[in-house]
């Protein structure tokens, strides 16, 4: 008989989970933008370009390889805080690429710098190194005709592979560019990673980045530049616990935390009914150790975003006050003992901005975009340029082509429907940011 433990009655909860609900994470579908002419005719002219031709067709030629190297990626488990495998990976890959230099900084992000001729200028062109998915998950590669099934196959591997490909062609067709760019495999940005690796490339510690490109996402259509802030909280209320009998009277943290619950639900509801679309969640819940024992602690975990910055910090202060009328309510009710204490600890900090759409940056994006034949869309998500977005500096994220379904779960697929093409307007876009010399 196989022996059941713990560890795989956990994961087999946490994959029934995943499996029920499969949604994209934190996208918009987008609104239509206007894509002004100088920015069509840039790219227009850089499409012409003999040496960009040449890249396109490297890209091409490397569909075999960037599929191989999608598996291989795969297979190499990356939860947040333990992406360390999957880095040294990736950094033999951009330098066999032909990066000028490569190396890992110290929050664990991967980065190779191809030199620009001017250098007074960097930009990031990034994908996440991270997935969603605890380090004892099977992400063996299923091949099922020509559909690739496996856990973090498209978010954000297919990413990564697109970063390392056009790094590639562009030292096959020879360009240079103006600015520096900074090619980069960067580390949690999922969950509780709370983008601690693009954060610490925007810190005073790291070099100055003047402009960002992310690829995150699916739909090539999609130029991502307004940021989903997010706050996330851990928060526990504690008491001595007793026997259910023997200790009645006691203040229950069980109880005060059904309160909390109660209360902000109430305010929460009512304060976000109207203004700036916001959203509120205790995700996860826990506490007590039997049916007829006081409990000692009870948690949750809660999730709040907001479009607009200060309805965010509005519903953190419901949720604060709501703790703290349930702490005072049940610390009045008891008979017995101490009081209840709580603790509330922030687990998660992402903010929240827009960029103006007459930025070179997003224009370039989505004249690169409309060149596919695709009608550009501007759209809100929660990706790694949320930082850069915050800070004011030019940012957008963009999609990794192809076809894909059920992403954060275990049955994630991708499958190569002209995936080249977002690989191709990847480079576009990181060319004409970066300026081509001699274009």
């Amino acid at each position: 008989m196989k022996k059941i433990t713990l560890t795989s009655i956990l994961l087999g909860l946490f994959i029934s989970l995943l499996s029920t609900h499969a949604y994209a994470q934190d996208e918009e579908a987008g609104r239509n933008a206007k894509v002004e002419p100088q920015y069509t005719k840039e790219i227009d002219q850089l499409i012409k370009n003999k040496q960009i031709q040449k890249a396109f067709q490297s890209i091409e030629a490397q569909n075999k390889r960037n599929r191989e190297e999608l598996i291989m990626l795969t297979e190499i488990p990356a939860p947040p805080f333990m992406e360390d495998k999957r880095a040294a990976r990736f950094a033999s890959m951009l330098k066999e690429a032909g990066a000028d230099s490569v190396w890992i900084d110290k929050a664990g992000n991967v980065i190779a710098l191809r030199k620009g001729i001017k250098g007074k200028s960097r930009v990031g062109f990034d994908a996440h190194l991270d997935t969603v998915f605890p380090q004892e998950t099977n992400v063996k590669v299923k091949i099922k005709g020509d559909t690739l099934f496996a856990p973090g196959i498209g978010d954000d591997t297919r990413g990564l592979v697109m970063v390392a490909s056009v790094l590639r062609a562009l030292e096959e067709a020879k360009i240079e560019t103006q600015s520096d760019i900074f090619f980069i495999g960067s580390v949690g940005e999922e969950g509780l990673g709370d983008l601690r690796g693009v954060k610490h490339l925007f810190g005073n510690q790291s070099p100055q980045i003047n402009s960002w490109i992310s690829i995150d996402g699916g739909d090539i259509g999609r130029v991502n530049t307004m940021g989903l802030g997010s706050y996330r909280y851990r928060i526990t209320f504690k008491g001595p616990g007793g026997h259910s009998w023997g200790a009645f009277g006691l203040a229950n943290p069980q109880h005060a935390l059904g309160s909390a619950i109660h209360y902000f639900s109430k305010a929460a509801d009512k304060f976000t009914r109207t203004g700036a679309r916001t959203s509120y969640n205790v995700g996860r819940i826990g506490g007590g150790t039997s049916v007829n024992s006081i409990a000692f602690e009870s948690w949750m975990e809660v999730d709040m975003r907001s479009e607009f910055p200060g309805n965010l910090n509005q519903v953190d202060s419901i949720l604060k006050a709501s703790v703290q009328q349930a702490l005072q309510e049940h610390n009045a009710m008891k008979r017995i003992g101490p009081a209840l204490t709580v603790d509330v600890i922030k687990i998660g900090d992402r903010p929240s901005g827009e960029l103006a759409e007459n930025l070179p940056l997003i224009q370039r994006s989505m004249a690169a975009v409309a060149s596919f034949g695709v009608s550009p869309k501007i759209s809100r998500g929660s990706t790694n340029s949320n930082i850069p977005i915050s800070k004011g500096i030019p940012a957008v994220t963009i999609g990794r082509g192809g076809k894909s379904g059920n992403a954060h779960a275990l049955n994630e697929w991708w499958y190569d429907d002209e995936g080249y093409k977002a690989i191709q307007l990847a480079l576009l876009t990181l060319i004409a940011e970066a300026g081509m010399v001699n274009p």
